[in-house]
This record gives structure tokens, sequence and C-alpha cells, in this order.
């Protein structure tokens, strides 16, 4: 039996993993505080740790568990930029989810586009207070328009049939276009400048770092809106928030932000949150801001819990590691281990 360190919990992620976790022969050490080089010691004694987005696993923290003889990182998401794998390779493992709903992503998704089109944020807490007026709730066809599609990963590709459905005109970009696919394939700078509609999902890297920039937004149609149900930094903050001022943008729906490590997934409800840009974010009528929960449905948590803990029950019974992240070397490379159905290193 196995001993799994597990951070950030939530009441909702012990649901699924307590579910499943005596089918996979596992124990779970539960933590409700964030992984970072000064948690990293509550993993003493376990054999690996399960982590989530916002955990911090730079060099500091790495090091801290690989002494504590932690052999392998399971990340419960599909995002690993927050790990230090210069550090990780040779010393620790890392595994992820790769896939666990493309549905659940792409359509929260479109329910943020129809949200900020129809005004139905407004027109809920209207209704509320009796007032029952349509004044300022004007919205426009989706049918006919354009949307830029920036990621044609299977999230991409899902929410590329969503907006079909809807008689949507679409734009994709992607450095890594699917092969004999009939999408309409344009530069990142053609997508800004003919669409109506600006959809991000693709992963963060150093290339797609801030890919949405002030340069990028001058390229962009007056009052295009903007759809992050990726990760934060994809969107440079300080721009976006010029746009939104400007009136260059007209409406944007975050599911993620920059900065969001030590505000998302938190209550902070009691106290002032100083993050400036945020707190000016969430003032503009035309912004919806939600704290990461594109993933957010029964069927993706069920998923996590069960590749989780298929990826950590294959590691450490010798098995093929079909989600290891292989970062070190490239796929091409004949001494890439993977190519041999083995690990990493």
């Amino acid at each position: 039996m196995f001993k799994i360190s597990f951070y950030d919990t939530k009441s909702y992620d012990r649901i699924y993993f307590d579910k499943l976790k005596k089918q996979f022969q596992c124990e779970i050490k539960y933590h409700e505080a964030k992984l970072n080089k000064n948690t990293a010691v509550l993993s003493k004694g376990c054999d690996c740790v399960c982590a989530f987005v916002n955990d911090e696993l730079d060099k500091d923290t790495l090091e801290v568990l690989y002494n504590q003889g932690i052999k392998l990182i399971a990340m419960r998401c599909a995002g690993y930029n927050n790990i230090d794998f210069s550090y990780a390779f040779g010393k620790i493992h890392v595994v992820r989810v790769p896939a666990y709903s493309p549905y659940a992503v792409a359509e929260a998704a479109m329910g943020m586009i129809l949200m900020l089109n129809r005004k139905l944020h407004k027109a809920y807490i209207r209704t509320r207070d009796f007032n029952f007026s349509l004044s300022g709730l004007i919205g426009f066809d989706l049918h006919g328009k354009t949307i830029g599609i920036v990621g044609t990963g299977k999230i991409g590709r899902t929410f590329i049939k969503v907006c079909s459905g809807f008689g949507m005109n679409m734009l994709m970009y992607d450095p890594y276009p699917v092969k004999d696919s009939d999408y309409n394939y344009v530069s990142f700078e053609e997508l800004c400048r003919k669409s109506d509609i600006i959809s991000l999902h693709c992963p963060l890297t150093k290339d797609s770092y801030h890919i949405v920039s002030h340069e990028a937004i001058d390229w962009m149609k007056e009052g295009v809106f903007i759809i992050n149900t990726s990760r934060g930094a994809l969107i440079d903050s300080s721009a976006l928030l010029k746009g939104l001022k400007s009136g260059k943008i007209g409406a944007a729906g975050l599911d993620v932000y920059e900065e969001e490590s030590e505000v998302f997934f938190e209550d902070f409800s009691e106290k002032i949150v100083q993050d400036d840009i945020l707190a000016r974010l969430v003032t503009f009528p035309n912004v919806l801001i939600t704290s990461h929960q594109a993933f957010l449905t029964s069927e993706a948590l069920e998923n996590i819990a069960e590749t989780t803990l298929q990826n950590v029950s294959a590691f450490f019974h010798d098995q093929k590691l079909v989600n290891e992240v292989c970062y070190h070397c490239s796929r091409e490379r004949t001494n890439c281990q993977q190519r041999l159905n083995k690990p990493c290193f």
C-alpha cells in the first residue's frame, strides 16, 4: 500500500478520492494547506505527493520533498507550469491528468460568452429587486459572428463543436495545428484582427506567456470579447485593464487570473484583497470572473480522481507511465526513454 500526501484539499476532492482509494489500495493523508517549501515537511513518511495548479513546486520545495524520499508528484490537473523540471529531472517523476472533461471547460467558456453577451448576470440581480426593465440588456446574435479559438487541443476541439452549433464562423490559431483537419488556421495577428470573440484554450508556456498583450489588444476589433478558461498568465492583466477602461475590449470572461494563486479557491469576503488589478476588474459590469471553476463537474472530478490514482498505482507497480511529463528531452530524440515505454529517467 502506498501513501499519498494530498495538498490544497477541498471537500469536493475528498468525495471522489475517498470513493476510489480502497480500490487502488492506497492511503491518503489530506492537507488543507497549499504545497510550498514550508509545508513540504508534511509529506514525511509518504511515498508521493498529489498537487494542484496553485501549489508551489519550485526548487526549494522539490528539494525538501526529495530529501524526504518522495519519488513521485501526481498533479491532479493538466497544467504543470508551476514545476521546476530542471531540478526535478533525475530525482522526482511527474505525472498529470491530461484530460478529465473537455466538455466541462468548453461548456463553461460558452456559458461565459452567453452570460456576458445577454447580460444574464445583470438581469438576475435586477429581477431579485423586482426591477424588470430591459434597458441596457441588449446583446447580439452569436450566429454569423467570428470567434477566434487559440489552441486546438482536446478542449479547443470540443469548444469548436460547441461554437459550430451556434452557427459561428471560426478562426483557429495553434503553433501545432491538428494534422489533416479542415480547421481554418490563421496567424495569431489575423485571428485578433478578424474575431468578434477570442477564447483561449492553450497551455501556458514561455511562448504563450502574455500572448494577449498590449500589442495584441491593439490588433483586436473594437468591442471584442475575450474569454480565458485556460491559464491566467496568457493575458497581461495590466493590458486587459487598459483595454477595458478604453472600451477597446467590450467584455472579458475570466475563469483564471495570472496572480490567482493567493486568492482563488479561498474565501476573502471578510478581508481586503490586496491585488489592485483584480479588485478593479471585479468592479467592471462587463467583466465576469469565476474562481477557476470551469473544470468543476462531477464527471470531471471523478475522472481526475481515477486517472490520478491510476497514475500513482502504475508508478509503484512498475507499469507504463502513459501520463508522465517527459520534459527533459524531446520525444523525437532516439534516447528518450518514453520511446521505449519506460519512465522518463
